[in-house]
């Protein structure tokens, strides 16, 4: 793909509402991360002028490449899927990415036997979710407040995220170099007083949309309400910079952040299923 023109896009969104009709499910392909720049890379397949075949793939962390595809509904089981595939495993050879993680709509049974045939392996399922009213009872903490994060607060970030999500020091370091270079997307620090206990991350993917990721509590502070409060206080803050769609993704088993997040505001729009494979099978 290297033409981004709203006309290529919405050729890609047309495909993406056909395909979801067909199916009857929840498909979404991330169309608002196709950028020119700092986006997504993506593979086309047409019929003539007519777009059949839609497949992208982006990585955080130079290991693991993360993967939406899609391909018209009556031009399956001819390989389609398969060729885009191959395309983009061809390119993630060249940056040493070892793991492919698919992400299947848990309602799409066209794209669960796909994914299956090629022996991909169920590694976890999420919900994702979307904001829709600040509640009222939440306890407002006076002497928390958040602020951008800075250089000199890395040490504190990887330390923060290792420890919440189990990671190693090294791999959250360079995960957090990597896509701190994006434009769009904001760390924020979560201070008690002077004394910071948590952080949380926002990827402003369109003018209006903004999605919260990697939000984490150090674990010795967790159970106090601070993830409550870090959580509506940014709300409040994209809010007020007018962002109308405001979304996350959580894990299905973390069912205490799930409680957070609905406790917030948050309600489940949709839940996705993700298939993993090593590069070195598919290139088989």
């Amino acid at each position: 793909m290297t033409d981004f023109s709203d006309q290529q896009i919405d050729r890609i969104r047309l495909l993406e509402k056909k395909c979801a009709i067909s199916d009857a499910s929840n498909l979404r392909v991330g169309i608002e991360s196709l950028k020119e720049v700092h986006g997504d890379e993506a593979f086309l397949c047409y019929n003539e002028d007519q777009l059949i075949g839609f497949l992208s793939w982006y990585t955080s962390d130079r290991i693991e490449a993360n993967i939406n595809a899609m391909v018209h509904p009556d031009f399956r089981r001819n390989g389609i899927f398969r060729s885009l595939l191959n395309h983009a495993v061809a390119d993630m050879h060249r940056i040493d990415i070892q793991h492919c993680l698919f992400r299947i709509p848990s309602n799409s049974q066209s794209g669960i036997d796909c994914i299956q045939h090629i022996d991909a392996d169920l590694s976890h399922s999420q919900f994702s979710m979307t904001f829709n009213s600040i509640q009222d009872n939440i306890a407002c903490y006076n002497h928390l407040h958040l602020k951008v994060a800075e250089k000199k607060d890395t040490a504190f970030l990887v330390h923060c995220f290792a420890q919440a999500f189990g990671d190693s020091a090294s791999w959250t370091k360079e995960y957090l170099d990597n896509t701190s270079q994006e434009p769009t997307r904001l760390t924020y620090l979560a201070l008690d007083k002077s004394h910071p206990v948590g952080m949380i991350r926002v990827n402003t993917i369109q003018a209006n949309t903004a999605v919260i990721h990697d939000f984490c509590v150090l674990p010795t502070v967790q159970g106090k309400g601070y993830g409550r409060n870090i959580l509506a206080q940014l709300i409040t803050l994209l809010q007020d910079q007018q962002y109308t769609e405001i979304r996350l993704s959580v894990v299905t088993v973390n069912r205490q952040a799930l409680s957070i997040y609905k406790s917030v505001g948050f309600e489940i729009f949709a839940e996705f299923y993700y298939y993993s494979l090593p590069l070195l099978s598919i290139s088989k």
